[in-house]
């Protein structure tokens, strides 16, 4: 299984990948919509996730969204997605604080059955 951020396509490898021409990423990456790694010689190389990140982007403008609206549409995405993490950090807690409660209720205690008792004086 590959490392989805390990940066391996070449620009024309991912141009081909995503459909769209290698001048097209470079725009991308100009207005900021992906980051490719660069090698000691200055060329780009795109990983997994920069390739899924260029469908992504390629499916927001088929839509008819200009690229400031796909900028701000990836950006409530990505908000979303950290809300989520956010949420399911919070509910691993919430369920760890309820375990450690629970664990603390004595067990010793053990409740009494509820009877009703008629009190009958003796006759002497």
């Amino acid at each position: 299984m590959m490392n989805e951020s390990r940066a391996v396509y070449v620009i024309s490898v991912a141009a081909e990948l995503t459909g769209v021409h290698p001048q097209t990423l470079r725009i991308y990456e100009r207005k900021g919509l992906v980051t490719p790694a660069r090698t000691g010689g200055g060329s780009r190389r795109y990983s997994e996730a920069d390739i899924n990140r260029l469908r992504r982007i390629q499916d927001l403008t088929e839509t008819g969204l200009n690229l400031a609206g796909v900028q701000k549409v990836m950006a409530l995405e990505a908000e979303v997605a950290r809300l989520k993490r956010q949420i399911a950090d919070i509910e691993r807690a919430r369920e760890v604080a309820v375990a450690q409660t629970h664990s603390q209720y004595r067990r010793d205690l053990v409740p009494l059955s509820q009877k009703v008792a008629v009190y009958q004086k003796r006759k002497s």
